[in-house]
């Protein structure tokens, strides 16, 4: 276990360290006024202005309007993919449903999939559609995180930004310079890089075998830096081809903290309150070591009726003992655990384990995670969604004490707290009303690979995986169906643009008002106290809206294994 400890504390070090050195870089990528050749074209191709401030309304409809554009460019390829050329295995095109499902979630950053990668979509697809949206989705999610905090920063000031410039500067200037490195790394480390769809192998019975191959490394770059968690195959990150070291298992999760944990620096030097920063990078890590803690020692602790039976859970010093269903032995409990915690916590859905062979109470964390939505999250929301719950924080403060809240020294006001409790409910109404949908629904159970209260995680992390735009899932439930593939389809698009629109309004809102005056009764928002109100508000609003729901899911199968029952 303290060897177990001590990996833990080296690789969110190294996060810590990154912090700083990626954190710079976006400041500087956010707040330079100069632009290079290569953005200078691609604005004129594109017809734009750089020069033009945008309002947040006029920000986000345009972010609005080209993400509408390129899903429904992907759910054309996914639907004509039997015509195009260069796949010599002949896949089918997407059905229309599992098309709208597919294009909806690659758009919202979510990257669920109903479909197995390998089988399905050819190298053109997974190129043109699946990695295109994953690095359109990442950036727009990057770059509304910008223009948020440029809102946040200014005063009397009718504009955020504007957004093709920094979708431009994000995708030219960020991503793709990580990705380009990030996939040579990845191929040292034995990734697939080819436009070959297959090869055959002779195993050693002499047997004859065909592997899926193709773009893997490219792919695997941008669906960890850009937190999007799709998987080339239906394995997803479990799969050697998409996995194949510990060193590579390392640089997933890395990946997955490098954006989210780096925006705080981002956000503390643009509003010139380096404190800022770091009191919400503390309110991430507190909140991330927590379930971390949890779920690493449910799984470690292993199954109690097993154990009950005679079953040795700790066979292996080196794998840590415990529960090692549905885990790779090459990753063990230790990496595992710290790969489904930050899978959930940036809301990456990247998997190198199958989470429905979690014990209860390590199931419950991706569940919780994804239901909070504010443990690092995803790129650039992530930091959205916590800034929402810091607002609310004052708020709530400031209606106890008898006081105009106040946040970043603008007063927050009826207006401003409308849009924020949009972005507040639009999230646990996608996830608990469209459960309850599925659950009066009688051909549900035809989805369900277990019974009880198993099998109604099953279906609630399903929606709470697309309303968080997470895409990780119980590998129990069969999602592709017309039924699943519109509703998770409508959560993911819900969860993506009713709570991202309203926290832009926010922005533009307090952009526009005049800075006041701290003075002795103003609650700072740079402090530890403050820090841990944050953490207790984000941990109570959650736990009463969702607790009843797991409650029925992940608690009672504890307590039903803790008597010894079985269903």
């Amino acid at each position: 276990m303290g060897y177990d400890i001590n990996q833990f504390i080296v690789i969110l070090a190294i996060m810590a360290g990154l912090v700083f050195v990626l954190g710079k870089w976006m400041t500087v990528l956010f707040t330079a006024p100069d632009h290079n050749v290569l953005e200078r074209g691609t604005y004129r191709v594109l017809g734009v202005d750089p020069a033009e401030p945008m309002s947040w309304k006029r920000y986000g409809a345009v972010l609005l309007l080209s993400n509408a554009s390129m899903m429904l460019l992907g759910y054309l390829i996914l639907r004509v993919q039997g015509f195009l050329p260069g796949d010599t295995l002949a896949r089918a095109a997407q059905t229309p449903d599992l098309a709208f499902n597919t294009a909806a979630s690659f758009t919202t950053n979510t990257n669920w999939q109903a479909y197995a990668g390998e089988s399905s979509l050819s190298n053109l697809s997974q190129m043109a559609a699946i990695t295109f949206l994953m690095a359109i989705s990442a950036t727009t999610g990057i770059a509304a995180a910008g223009g948020f905090i440029r809102g946040l920063s200014r005063k009397s000031s009718a504009d955020i930004g504007n957004y093709w410039v920094d979708f431009t500067r994000v995708l030219y200037r960020l991503l793709l310079p990580l990705c380009f490195a990030m996939a040579l790394v990845y191929v040292w480390q034995g990734m697939p890089q080819t436009l070959t769809a297959d090869a055959v192998a002779t195993t050693l019975e002499g047997a004859r075998q065909q592997l899926i191959l193709g773009p893997v490394a490219s792919f695997e770059t941008i669906k960890h830096i850009g937190t999007n968690g799709g998987g080339f195959f239906s394995m997803n990150a479990a799969h050697p081809f998409e996995n194949p070291t510990p060193l590579t298992n390392t640089l997933h999760i890395l990946s997955m903290l490098l954006i989210p944990s780096a925006l705080t620096y981002t956000f503390g030097s643009m509003i010139a309150n380096r404190k800022q920063g770091w009191a919400f990078f503390a309110a991430f890590l507190v909140m991330f070591v927590g379930f971390l803690t949890l779920v690493y020692g449910s799984e470690h602790s292993g199954n109690p009726m097993l154990a009950s039976m005679g079953v040795n859970q700790a066979q292996s010093a080196s794998l840590g003992g415990g529960n090692m269903e549905g885990k790779e032995v090459r990753f063990g409990i230790a990496q595992t655990s710290l790969f489904v915690t930050t899978t959930t916590a940036a809301t990456t859905g990247s998997v190198d384990s199958m989470h429905a062979s979690l014990t209860p109470l390590g199931g419950f964390v991706p569940l919780a995670q994804m239901m909070l939505n504010n443990v690092f999250g995803g790129d650039g929301v992530g930091l959205i969604n916590l800034v929402t719950y810091a607002i609310l924080t004052v708020f709530l403060v400031g209606m106890m004490i008898g006081r105009t809240p106040e946040f970043l020294g603008k007063k927050i006001e009826a207006r401003e707290m409308k849009f924020v409790m949009l972005a507040v409910l639009a999230h646990p109404l996608s996830i608990l009303g469209f459960t309850a949908l599925a659950c009066l629904m009688p051909a549900t159970l035809a989805s369900l690979a277990n019974t009880g209260p198993h099998g109604f995680s099953e279906v609630l992390y399903a929606y709470t995986s697309g309303t968080a735009n997470n895409g990780s899932a119980f590998a129990g439930f069969n999602a592709n169906t017309p039924f699943f593939n519109t509703t998770i389809g409508l959560a993911m698009l819900i969860g993506r643009y009713f709570t991202l629109l309203p926290m832009l309004a926010v922005a533009g809102v307090l952009a526009a008002k005049a800075t006041v005056p701290a003075g002795p009764g103003t609650l700072s928002t740079a402090t530890p106290l403050f820090t841990g109100l944050l953490v207790f508000v984000v941990l109570v609003v959650g736990g009463l809206t969702f607790l009843p729901a797991l409650a029925l899911g992940p608690i009672v199968e504890h307590l039903l294994m803790l008597s010894g029952t079985t269903f």
